[in-house]
């Protein structure tokens, strides 16, 4: 059993209850009950922390000059380790911190683990807030299930707030954030907005991922109820709002969970388990019931407080397996000698569990790069219980793919293939994120091989194929004009480039691509069935051509997707098509509108009756070069 909240609790003390689901690791709701609670009409505060090993504890603020020890807490005397006690004369927007003395006598100066706002970096310390606030956005809400089911269409802009775009050369805030954004990403036609973290963090250059403030949104962009402005707004737009959060791992800053009061309180001890070697940072005690309790109550506080629609869980490979970046000798197996993390496993299944008992309709979505078998399939199968799950398979294989100088690429038509042997496997996000265009790799575009006019040509063509193949969609912000250079998170966006006409071709590209994805059922409906998508050619390697069928429910017209992979134009290419009649052209993204030379099919092409493919009709196609194209029959047509 698990204890659920609606909203955040206004009682000052930890009731007894609350203690006991916390000590359980099963609360979901501990924001309100510990950490800092503001008195009715602003007249003071009530502080709660877990510091089970220290020797005292008081709270340093604003109010009573920093002074250690003026207004000291009391240790509860159930052994639950809490500390509470009242500071009448603090305020709202007041800065604290804990002034925790270790058992040896050291003080430490800790930021509140369940504040929820802090001041702005580099400033530490955690503030007193209210997160009152009138939302406006009940009808998403209550539709907000059926727009997030899996037979719907989600095309997902991965933000980073700091660097989309700037006000000379200063952050946006999250109100003219929201207006901005909310109308470019309507305006081509995306679903969702994914956020890179936006809990509070010291260095801006981690973009997020190491996190302190599990419980406060970063001051970089606003407070917390401009955050929720942002999100207010862009669900009336209809664009649903999805966070990055991470519980993998958390920095060493001294303010932060880092030992905590004094000991390994939120991280593992041995640094086998509880260092991570290639962040340099902490990772999570999950076999702790306190910390599980924690992680559960920050990933549930920004779903209910805040409206988040969904979750994109960071790094969770990083949480599964024990010997993850670490070599022979460096781990420790688990009680039967492997290298899975048990206790993570079981954090994950009671994580996603909880969401979807208290919060039906939210996403929660896993960045996991191995092939750890059901992370999208339910719990009591034997599954995680993600909603989704990243395909970075697809990503690695189909960006090697496109980077290969189309000569070569006769000789890896496997590769692109691959991906549609396990695409049923999970519930799939096809992702090109900001991992993908940083660190030295290159923008989308600067990645693809050849002169101008064939980078671009093969990008169009990539888009159109993974708009194309089974599974949700996810474009990093910037590539949706071809950004030139690699993403650089001091700074925005080429905001100049994306005007010049080659550029403005890739952007009127994807926003048709969203926009025919949703209209399109069969586009969307069986993502994640295989008996939405069937092959009609993939094994013309000399051609380096794959040409596939989208199937939607019963009733839906079927979407014929043919991309032709070389620079070279094919005249009458044949492919087989299960309907008779006129197969409008829906997308080519050779057309002159997306900067391409216009070679098509002139709106669209009669079946014949020449069978091909196993099919009793076919199409005489020409394919334009480095292309992607799209087809769909006329309503009239029925099948053979």
């Amino acid at each position: 059993m698990q204890h659920t909240a609606a909203t955040l609790s206004t009682d000052a003390a930890l009731a007894q209850h609350d203690l006991h689901y916390f000590r359980e690791g099963t609360h979901t709701a501990l924001a309100g009950r510990l950490g800092a609670t503001l008195r009715p009409g602003g007249q003071g505060a009530h502080f709660v922390v877990w510091a089970p090993n220290a020797s005292a504890v008081s709270v340093i603020g604003e109010w009573n000059g920093w002074q250690a020890g003026a207004e000291p807490l009391a240790r509860r005397e159930d052994g639950s380790g809490i500390w509470e006690g009242e500071a009448p004369a603090a305020r709202h927007g007041q800065s604290y911190k804990y002034r925790i003395v270790t058992a040896t006598g050291q003080p430490l100066d800790k930021a509140d683990p369940y504040a929820l706002a802090a001041e702005l970096p580099p400033a530490t310390a955690s503030r007193l807030w209210s997160l009152e606030f009138d939302w406006s956005d009940a009808g998403w809400m209550s539709g907000r299930g059926e727009r997030q089911a899996a037979d719907a269409p989600m095309s997902i802009y991965e933000v980073h707030p700091g660097s989309w775009r700037r006000d000379d050369g200063q952050f946006l805030g999250w109100r003219a954030l929201a207006q901005a954004l909310g109308d470019h990403v309507q305006a081509m036609g995306f679903t969702h907005v994914e956020l890179m973290p936006v809990t509070e963090h010291p260095f801006y250059g981690s973009w997020g991922y190491q996190t302190t403030g599990y419980f406060a949104p970063t001051a970089r962009y606003g407070t917390p109820q401009d955050l929720k402005f942002f999100i207010d707004h862009l669900h009336q737009l209809g664009i649903g709002v999805i966070l990055d959060w991470v519980p993998s791992h958390f920095p060493t800053d001294a303010h932060g969970l880092q030992a905590f009061d004094g000991t390994h309180l939120y991280e593992h001890a041995d640094p086998r388990q509880g260092f991570h070697p290639e962040w340099n940072s902490s990772i999570f005690n999950y076999g702790r019931n306190e910390v599980r309790s924690f992680l559960l109550s920050s990933a549930l506080f920004w779903l209910r407080e805040y409206h988040f629609d969904g979750l994109r869980v960071d790094a969770v490979a990083s949480m599964l397996y024990l010997d993850y970046a670490r070599k022979h000798g460096e781990w420790i197996p688990n009680q039967f000698g492997g290298r899975e993390n048990l206790e993570a496993v079981h954090f994950l299944r009671t994580l996603n569990a909880a969401v979807a008992r208290e919060l039906p309709g939210a996403l929660v979505i896993a960045e996991e790069s191995t092939a750890w078998p059901g992370v999208s399939h339910p719990a009591d199968e034997g599954g995680l219980g993600f909603s989704m799950k990243w395909n970075m398979g697809w990503m690695h294989d189909t960006l090697k793919y496109f980077g290969l100088d189309p000569v070569y690429r006769k000789h890896h038509q496997g590769q692109l293939s691959f991906s549609l042997v396990y695409a049923f496997h999970e519930r799939f996000v096809l992702p090109l994120s900001h991992d993908e265009v940083v660190y030295g790799k290159g923008s989308l575009l600067g990645r693809m091989p050849g002169d101008a006019w064939r980078k671009f040509a093969n990008l169009r063509a990539l888009f159109g194929f993974m708009w194309g193949h089974p599974g949700k969609k996810l474009l990093f912000m910037g590539g949706e004009f071809g950004q030139g250079r690699e993403w650089a998170h001091e700074g925005e966006l080429d905001w100049a480039q994306s005007r010049e006409p080659s550029h403005a071709g890739v952007a009127k590209l994807v926003g048709d691509l969203n926009r025919l994805y949703r209209a399109e059922p069969a586009l969307h409906r069986l993502d994640f069935a295989s008996e939405g998508f069937a092959w009609v050619a993939q094994d013309d390697s000399q051609a380096s051509v794959f040409a596939f069928l989208r199937k939607g429910a019963d009733g839906d017209p079927p979407v014929l997707v043919v991309s032709n992979l070389t620079p070279v134009p094919r005249y009458g290419y044949r492919l087989g098509v299960p309907l008779p009649g006129l197969w409008q052209e829906l997308l080519n993204t050779d057309a002159q509108d997306y900067g391409g030379a216009g070679l098509g099919n002139y709106g669209g092409v009669h079946a014949s009756d020449e069978g091909a493919h196993g099919h009793a009709h076919s199409l005489a196609l020409t394919l334009p070069p480095l292309s992607t194209l799209m087809f769909r029959p006329e309503p009239d047509a029925h099948a053979d």
